[in-house]
């Protein structure tokens, strides 16, 4: 149930609907100006209650704008109730040349709750040349509990150009995705699982997972394709999912 909802333009959360009658809550956030623009600060909270299943996605890909002068900002700030899960799926940032975006997320959970986190974006629209064309992408996330930091990391990235070793090596498509829960114990044999799972749903990406200290999996791709994407994210969503969530592959119909 949604307790409460309020949003200013431009961004917008659409009604909550339970796709397949798994209990799960998915909300579209969206943004109908269809990206980021100069100036733009996006500040976003979502609490999820005890026991409750949330899902989060965005119809498509945000496109960010030339910025001639300051950033966009977006910022997010979630927590996760006990017994409660939070699956945060938008689908990838599209940088345009001149680009600059600045974006922070942080997420307090508590101990039995559960975190399925995605983070993806594009070099530039290669096709049209514009790969590496953005000015900075500065991308941070903070994922706690009441015991410490669970998964912190910052990322800033901008001109020369960075496709070979330390960048994207040619790809044009990178992702993150980090499933956390603090009481779980065993992940060494999720990640070996999902390592089997992308290799055999997306051959042409490449990909690095590793279990954090404590409570969970970082899974790491780098994609030729935002279709070749997409079936590796996927792959890895489902098996989390299941795993996790004890739920079926998530459906999200988008037109």
């Amino acid at each position: 149930m949604l307790v409460e909802r309020c949003f200013t333009l431009p961004l917008q959360v659409l009604e909550p609907i339970d796709l397949d009658g798994d209990g799960v809550a998915t909300l579209m956030l969206l943004n109908p100006t269809g990206g980021l623009l100069a100036g733009d600060r996006l500040d976003s909270e979502i609490v999820v209650g005890p026991g409750c299943r949330v899902c989060c996605a965005t119809p498509s890909a945000t496109r960010v704008y030339r910025s001639p002068g300051p950033p966009a900002v977006q910022r997010v700030a979630i927590r996760i109730g006990g017994g409660a899960s939070l699956e945060w799926h938008p689908d990838h940032l599209i940088p345009s040349p001149g680009a600059r975006l600045c974006q922070a997320t942080e997420v307090s959970m508590a101990g039995d709750a559960t975190l399925l986190y995605l983070d993806a974006w594009a070099t530039g629209r290669g096709a049209r040349g514009e790969a590496w064309g953005f000015d900075r992408l500065d991308s941070g996330l903070l994922v706690r509990d009441a015991a410490g930091p669970l998964l912190r990391e910052r990322s800033v990235l901008g001109r020369p150009p960075q496709d070979g070793l330390g960048g994207t090596e040619g790809f044009g498509y990178v992702a993150t995705v980090a499933a956390i829960r603090p009481d779980r114990r065993d992940w060494e044999s999720l990640a070996r699982a999902l390592a089997d799972d992308v290799a055999l749903a997306a051959p042409g990406c490449r990909a690095g997972i590793t279990t954090l200290g404590r409570g969970g999996v970082l899974a790491r791709i780098l994609s030729p394709s935002a279709p070749a994407l997409h079936a590796a994210v996927e792959a890895l969503w489902t098996r989390c999912r299941r795993e996790l969530l004890g739920l079926a592959p998530l459906r999200l119909r988008k037109l």
